[in-house]
């Protein structure tokens, strides 16, 4: 989840502080194994013994905060931090004090499953958006406030398990935001199933997202307008920095069968149609991470992206859904819109930050950092870290995927002792990483810019692993544009 923080910007510097964009060479990928730091009042379980995780070449990463079930991120212009708690109800806000363990206050409470965290302002005044998963709210903010202001409802009755249809049955209830500089806010509906069509016919759809306005209040979620649909549980939700370009990362299907008769990618197993095996199921279909357009149709439930085409995980094309769409009536698999990249299936890719506009490190600043919370239905487990993806401005869409944090899986026992969530770049430019999993806030940085003196757990070690690291993307477009996302930018007029 991106960076919220606050710019104060004269007009006539914006397009100089676009184009000062750095270069998108490849970037260093998680390479060394180093202990994690952490704090002594901080070393319950999972941290009661030493734990390692893999990070570029000359960074270092600590625990900065235990966070029962942390899930989404949203930093604030002086550099606290806000962090959701879906299960408690609340949004904590963590304020770094100088020593081991932040101050921590309860920024918002009493909201049923809250989640995503945005800064937004509009009027002269500055408000934090938080989606529950039964409403959109919006708080006055005051810059240093431990505590949210008034807090006015936005969109009320989204769908959530207490609809009659679901009989308190609703697997993908949280909701995912973002804001336009027009103030549109985006919101994803998940679907309430794996792959059933009676996500359609609710109102609103489910497994879409629907747009409302950010500075009307009450409306009903049924009024919001359809803007795509095809994205079965939409986490993720982001604006490219410049733009008003929407763009999300979706937790696909499970349990998929073959379409029709074929030789399962690298085996010799013959996968009969409509019949489900293992070997098929762990690499289809893919995750997705998509620009989202108005009016688009993505496929879901009735085409499934074929990673292994000719277009590997670029545009993919699709394949009919054996169970849903065989004959191709139910959609046109041939006009839906394609993916714009592929994410290995099972991931379950959570949050999505674009770091265009952010102090993140160099070689991190012109791409997206996205949280893959971890497989449940794979042989072998995948997921568990989190990857950036520097942006190939010739074709407007990510470039080859680069591991930024990874270790939370042992390949070898397939236990893991973390799940990350989502990220955001703090002022600094260290980057704040959740893990709802631990309860853990973690902070990576780099030695050469954010020296650290927090003692390590036991004394910290640095092993080169291997690196998977890709081949350089093409130089971004320099076009200005509004810089209105999931942070909050104060554009001064004069």
């Amino acid at each position: 989840m991106p960076m919220r923080r606050f710019l104060l910007i004269i007009p006539a510097l914006l397009a100089l502080i676009v184009i000062a964009r750095p270069s998108s060479a490849a970037p260093p990928a998680a390479s060394v194994e180093v202990t994690v730091a952490v704090p002594t009042s901080m070393r319950s379980a999972p941290f009661d013994q030493a734990r390692k995780l893999r990070v570029p070449q000359g960074f270092s990463i600590a625990v900065f905060a235990r966070v029962p079930n942390a899930r989404f991120l949203a930093t604030a212009p002086n550099g606290d931090l806000l962090v959701s708690q879906p299960g408690a109800g609340n949004v904590l806000l963590l304020r770094p004090d100088g020593d081991d363990t932040p101050q921590q206050f309860t920024f918002a409470e009493g909201m049923s499953k809250p989640h995503d965290i945005v800064f937004h302002n509009f009027g002269g005044k500055s408000y934090v958006f938080i989606a529950a998963e039964d409403a959109i709210y919006r708080f006055d903010y005051t810059a240093g406030a431990n505590q949210a202001g008034t807090r006015t409802t936005v969109v009320q009755n989204l769908p959530n398990g207490s609809n009659g249809e679901l009989k308190g049955s609703y697997g993908h209830t949280l909701k995912n935001i973002a804001i336009g500089s027009d103030n549109t806010l985006y919101v994803s509906i998940a679907s309430a199933t794996n792959a059933s069509p009676s996500d359609l016919a609710a109102t609103p759809k489910r497994g879409a997202v629907y747009t409302y306005s950010a500075i009307a209040t009450g409306q009903q979620g049924t009024s919001g307008q359809l803007f795509a649909e095809g994205l079965r549980n939409a986490e993720g939700l982001d604006m490219v920095p410049g733009t008003n370009e929407l763009w999300v990362v979706v937790n696909n299907r499970d349990n998929m069968k073959c379409p029709y008769e074929l030789t399962i990618p690298g085996t010799s197993i013959v996968c009969g149609s409509g019949e489900q095996r293992t070997e098929y199921v762990d690499n289809h279909p893919p995750e997705e991470f998509t620009r989202v357009r108005q009016g688009g149709n993505y496929g879901w439930p009735f085409c499934n992206p074929n990673p292994f085409s000719a277009a590997g995980l670029d545009n993919m094309p699709f394949d009919r859904d054996y169970d849903n769409n065989r004959n191709g009536d139910k959609l046109d698999c041939g006009s839906a819109d394609r993916i714009s990249k592929g994410i290995q299936a099972h991931s379950a890719p959570l949050g999505l930050t674009f770091t265009g506009d952010t102090n993140a490190p160099v070689a991190y600043r012109d791409g997206a950092i996205v949280g893959y919370h971890g497989s449940w239905n794979r042989s072998k487990k995948t997921g568990f870290k989190f990857a950036y993806f520097p942006w190939d401005a010739a074709r407007n869409a990510p470039g080859a995927q680069v591991d930024l944090v990874t270790g939370w899986l042992n390949d070898a026992t397939q236990d893991a002792w973390g799940r990350p969530v989502d990220s955001a770049v703090a002022p600094d430019g260290a980057i704040y990483l959740s893990d709802d999993a631990a309860g853990a806030i973690y902070k990576l940085a780099s030695n050469a810019a954010n020296p650290t003196s927090t003692p390590l757990v036991p004394n910290q070690t640095s092993v080169p692993v291997a690196s998977n690291t890709p081949g350089p993307s093409p130089t971004p477009t320099n076009t200005p544009g509004p810089l209105d996302r999931r942070q909050y930018l104060n554009i001064v007029t004069r």
